[in-house]
């Protein structure tokens, strides 16, 4: 018999489905003090959580024989994936099961600001006043809906957008624009476009680069009376840069089911009369709970049966299955991926992983792990290393894998070229003594750098000066330069800049004015 531990409440679907099994032993634990389940989750082959229960050190410690964690959810983010991959726990969420209330809930939101159906139905049922001409409200129909992020939930909102004969534009740089024109969806690859339409939802993941993706610059090149919508994701739009443009009208008004930080009870915005604000309801319909639950309850029975991993978020590093030697191979090579997406941005149409020496004999893993960070900037907690094979076939990425018994130079060394539609980039690394990852060249030019921080790949004719100039460019705008690499081929130089801040606008621009500059990319890992 194998045992699964509820931790959390999930609809009664999910608990019948678990009582259903003649294998598996259910104990629904949600209304049991969470210091007093610590005491029971030991015994448990799998446990099922949502965001009551903290799966960090404190559970970890009394994991037992736990060798699976299924989020009834999304959000991981009460959940240590590093933690629980040294434990040899797989973590899996249930990341679709509630697309359509999520794409719901935002059309909600938009239909909302511009009807204002809370302000209409408050004042006649609280105030007990009928004044109609307080409530003039616009039509959907005409006005441009920019859509940012074209993914399982932004293209279902551009598909009932149409319906409701709105003008409808997609902006999704990870995508390919026949995913919008296909469904009858202008498509543009400039964010600028985006911010003239009438009315701008978001739909991303929540990574460095979407963070403050919208801040005061993009809103001061937005129409005035622009309407805003995020029901993805808290901190897409900048707050502070929001309640500012709110405040002034440039923005007329603003739906949100989701905040920087939550609970948002004490949030500013929530004093502002032009802003719609829901709970994070996005996943809070009767059927895409029911869905949550039996999803969840699905992948709590096949991994406790060990048939599969549905969604897993991780792999399970243990030592008794992967030389220890592999490891920091694994590591080091979706760092390569995730720093190649970032310098190389763009729809990704093939990459290929080149391993020598001992690593060799493992190149399938090399592989995955290098698509996981590569395909982590579009897509964020929805790329696994179970999906990434599969999300790579679907999305037609050419995918190559070269193994080769000897390096050279290295022990072991692996290569990865990132091809995209706008140019390619080939990174190197290595993994020295003691455990220490290293990028070894970047695009044939050598370096010896440490994988980590916010980093300028600053590439300039190899003449005087130059230095010396990036120098004075950092020092005017205040950025500690805490490394500076070097390598020159053929007349030509690039520098490997590593910063303490971030790098502002203004700088970049200084830097791509000097006049030996062949171009830069900012990285951030």
């Amino acid at each position: 018999m194998y045992k699964v531990i509820v931790c959390d409440h999930i609809h009664q679907s999910g608990l019948d489905l678990l009582n259903a099994q003649s294998d598996i032993e259910m104990q629904n634990l949600a209304a049991m003090p969470k210091n007093e389940l610590l005491n029971h989750i030991s015994e448990a082959d799998v446990v099922i959580t949502r965001s009551s229960t903290d799966v960090y050190e404190q559970f970890l410690q009394h994991s037992g024989k736990i060798k699976a964690v299924v989020r009834a959810g999304v959000g991981v983010d009460n959940v240590d994936i590093d933690g629980c991959s040294r434990k040899g726990i797989v973590v899996m969420n249930v990341p679709t099961a509630n697309t359509i209330a999520a794409v719901e809930l935002t059309m909600a939101h938009m239909i909302n600001a511009v009807r204002h159906f809370p302000g209409a139905n408050a004042q006649l049922k609280n105030d007990r006043k009928w004044k109609r001409e307080d409530w003039y409200g616009i039509e959907l129909k005409g006005k441009k809906l920019g859509i940012i992020g074209f993914g399982n939930i932004g293209s279902r909102v551009g598909v009932r957008a149409k319906a409701f004969e709105m003008e409808v534009l997609a902006y999704d740089p990870y995508i390919l624009p026949t995913k919008a024109t296909d469904v009858g969806i202008a498509y543009t690859s400039s964010l600028k476009d985006i911010l003239e339409c009438d009315i701008i939802t978001i739909h991303t993941p929540k990574n460095a680069e979407t963070k403050n993706m919208i801040t005061s610059k993009e809103i001061a090149q937005m129409k005035d009376g622009v309407i805003l919508i995020n029901c993805a994701r808290g901190g897409l739009y900048n707050e502070n840069d929001l309640y500012e443009g709110l405040q002034s009208k440039k923005i007329a008004w603003a739906g949100l089911d989701v905040f920087d930080k939550e609970p948002a009870i004490d949030n500013r915005l929530l004093d502002l009369p032009n802003v719609y604000v829901t709970p994070h309801i996005g996943a809070n319909t009767l059927e895409s709970q029911e869905q949550i639950a039996i999803q969840a309850a699905q992948a709590a029975i096949e991994s406790a049966r060990g048939s599969s991993y549905p969604n897993a978020l991780n792999l399970p590093i243990k030592e008794s299955e992967l030389p220890s030697m592999l490891k920091p191979y694994l590591e080091l090579t979706q760092k390569l991926g995730f720093l190649a997406a970032q310098a190389n941005k763009g729809v990704i149409t093939s990459m290929h992983i080149e391993a020598e020496g001992e690593i060799s004999a493992y190149g399938d893993s090399l592989t995955t792990f290098a698509l996981v960070g590569a395909l982590n900037m579009s897509l964020g907690d929805k790329i696994n290393y179970v999906n990434a094979q599969f999300i790579a076939k679907e999305r037609g990425i050419d995918v190559k894998t070269t193994l080769k018994q000897v390096n050279e130079t290295y022990k072991n060394q692996v290569h990865l070229t990132l091809i995209t539609q706008n140019e390619h980039i080939t990174l190197s690394g290595s993994v020295f003594e003691d455990r220490h990852l290293r990028i070894t060249s970047i695009n044939n030019f050598c370096f010896d750098i440490e994988p980590k921080g916010k980093m300028i790949f600053f590439r300039n004719t190899d003449v005087p000066g130059v230095i010396g100039s990036v120098g004075n460019i950092m020092a005017n705008h205040s950025i500690n330069i805490a490394d500076f690499r070097l390598a020159r081929q053929n007349k030509e130089a690039m520098a490997v800049i590593v910063v303490d801040e971030d790098v502002p606008t203004e700088a970049l621009k200084a830097l791509e004015q000097i006049p030996a500059c062949l171009g830069l990319k900012v990285v951030n890992l």
